[in-house]
């Protein structure tokens, strides 16, 4: 009652300024939480990308039997995450990320306990496991839509730069580690199915992990009260938005055709290279790959965005063309 004007003034400037730094540190701490679930996730697509193909042929599965399955997962991944777009509006980000790593526990143990062929195809349709070595799942969008509010248009790419750099760093890991099964079954004695049977466990055991981190998300207060009425599609951007999403279809149809699943196959059929290898390989891809995250934001900023895109896919485009004709395991992973 005795403040003068100009000090109440001050003491109320001192506090704006206390609450608008711990809305950026809780910011900051739901960003470290997202990004850090990316990596548990990455880590565990890289590890099955992997196994899969060696846990089927296991099985007593063959090729076609091990590209229907990759093709039910990428096909399931597509469909859940169509809904996903269609209703999000009706549930938290943080909701829906929970039930998306709960469904990625599921998916882990089902795929452990099951071992005939179309109880696996229905897992691997409704579930979330990812045979490519980018993330194509229901993840990916829910993830990178609570990330886009928390920055300026400008620091944007950055933050996806970084974003995509641990999702390739950790899926390098997860590939190293797809050793860990083969090397545990001769070191024990054992056959190697219980211990790839093991493997999807570990798999299921991060999503568990990342389950517990996306519990620590605050509820957004857009999405604390869902509207029952979704908002307007797109706007002004929808052009845009269609004539990249056609592009991207374009892309991804021909990069269906070399997931890392398949692609791992077929060199475990053509140069009968061991898991520890193949872990070997991917590592390195993936390590050189989460690199260019950072180059491709340097760049972006130069040429822009879309020609960054078009201008490092051309000369990729061409070296993956030429693996399959690569007529020794050296040059094939040069090229790779």
């Amino acid at each position: 009652w005795t403040t003068s004007p100009p000090a109440k003034a001050s003491r109320l400037n001192r506090a704006a300024s206390v609450s608008f730094a711990s809305l950026r540190l809780g910011a900051a701490t739901e960003m470290r939480l997202l990004l850090a679930a990316r990596g548990l996730r990455a880590m565990g697509d890289g590890f099955v990308s992997l196994l899969l193909p060696v846990y089927l042929l296991e099985l007593g599965y063959g090729p076609f039997e091990t590209g229907v399955i990759a093709t039910a997962t990428l096909a399931g991944s597509a469909l859940l995450t169509l809904l996903v777009g269609l209703y999000a509006h009706r549930a938290s980000g943080r909701t829906l990320l929970i039930g998306a790593a709960f469904l990625m526990v599921l998916t882990g143990i089902a795929f452990a306990a099951l071992e005939d062929f179309w109880p696996l195809l229905l897992v691997a349709f409704a579930g979330t496991l990812n045979p490519s070595s980018g993330d194509v799942s229901v993840f990916l969008p829910l993830e990178q839509a609570q990330l886009a509010r928390m920055v300026s248009d400008r620091d944007r790419t950055s933050l996806f730069a970084r974003y995509s750099f641990i999702g390739s760093i950790m899926a390098a890991v997860g590939a190293l580690g797809a050793a860990l099964p083969e090397v545990a079954a001769e070191l024990m004695g054992a056959e190697l199915r219980p211990a790839l049977q093991a493997a999807f466990l570990l798999y299921a055991a991060l999503g568990g992990l990342a389950l517990l981190l996306y519990r620590r998300l605050p509820p957004a207060p857009e999405t604390a009260h869902p509207d029952p009425a979704p908002a307007k599609p797109l706007g002004r951007s929808r052009h845009i938005v269609l004539t990249l999403a056609a592009l991207f279809s374009l892309d991804a149809f021909a990069g269906g055709l070399v997931v890392q699943s398949l692609l791992a196959l077929w060199l475990f059929e053509r140069f009968g290279l061991s898991l520890a290898t193949a872990g070997a390989i991917f590592f390195w891809t993936g390590v050189l790959s989460a690199l260019s995250y950072f180059a491709a934001a340097w760049i972006a900023e130069r040429i822009g965005l879309i020609n960054t895109m078009v201008f490092t896919h051309l000369p990729a485009n061409l070296c993956l063309a030429l693996v399959p004709f690569a007529p020794s395991l050296p040059l094939a992973i040069t090229l790779l």
